[in-house]
């Protein structure tokens, strides 16, 4: 897999608390990248995310629509 799955939300005081939702990124591994787009578009600069380990809060619901499908691992199967 070329690419991380990545979660985080606005900072506390960089937004107000009504749009310090999850958002979902798509990073390159080995990349850092200087500015970071979520799936539903929006952008942000150093200093504006909190990462986080697990979905906390009201998720972002256009990164939502727009996260790739889960993807089986290695020598698992699908059940149908």
């Amino acid at each position: 897999m070329d690419e991380l799955l990545v979660l985080a939300r606005p900072l506390r005081g960089t937004v107000g608390e009504t749009r310090r939702v999850c958002h979902v990124f798509v990073l390159p591994r080995g990349k850092k990248p200087k500015r970071l787009t979520a799936l539903c578009g929006t952008e942000f600069g150093p200093g504006q995310l909190e990462l986080l380990d697990r979905p906390t809060g009201m998720p972002c619901v256009a990164c939502l629509r727009n996260a790739p499908p889960p993807r089986l691992l290695d020598g698992e199967e699908a059940n149908a």
